[in-house]
């Protein structure tokens, strides 16, 4: 499948994970210590070097099934991987695209989903133009009250154009609540 420059595999292994959402654009640092999260890794490391994070329902906080997570999710790249002594990792996952599984071609030790991509719309308005505008001002003021933030931001926020990546940048480094942030990641 493709996505801009970037191949999708038409399925991938997902990570269920309780408070983790991942943004496309967005790093999300990961620590593989489940021996069926380290199997899942290694799966994506002989592949494509991608797998997708779900965050799990709030009724849900140890997945079962596919019905206890989310199936709107994010794409991701493993950047980094440094594998410990004890069989344990260190990862990097950067997010690429959004995803919504359409079905399951496995469920156990860890689910390998069937994917779409989830093309962006391209509602730009003025109002919309606007609103990015707004949150880049805003952003502004907090850097001139010398507030501590992420370097990452910084440099995206010079140059950023594209208002959905200004969107998923925002979200994924400002809003903490994992069921708001899944709620932004499937406008």
């Amino acid at each position: 499948m493709k996505n801009g420059s970037v191949d999708l595999p038409e399925e991938v292994p997902v990570m269920p994970l309780p408070g983790a959402v991942l943004f496309p654009h967005a790093l999300l640092p990961l620590y593989i210590f489940e021996p069926r999260y380290r199997e899942m890794l290694e799966h994506a490391l002989q592949r494509h070097r991608m797998f997708s994070v779900a965050l799990t329902k709030p009724s849900c906080p140890e997945w079962h099934a596919p019905e206890d997570f989310f199936h709107f999710a994010t794409v991701g790249l493993i950047r980094a991987c440094v594998g410990r002594g004890n069989g344990t990792s260190n990862l990097v996952l950067q997010g690429l695209h959004r995803v919504r599984f359409k079905s399951f071609q496995q469920e156990s030790p860890f689910p390998v989903a069937k994917i779409d991509i989830v093309e962006p719309t391209d509602d730009s308005t003025i109002e919309t133009e606007a609103l990015g505008e707004k949150v880049l001002e805003l952003y502004r003021k907090l850097k001139r009250a010398e507030r501590q933030l992420p370097p990452k931001v910084d440099r995206y926020l010079e140059q950023l154009g594209d208002l959905e990546m200004l969107c998923d940048l925002v979200a994924s480094t400002f809003v903490d609540d994992p069921f708001r942030g899944q709620r932004i990641l499937e406008e």
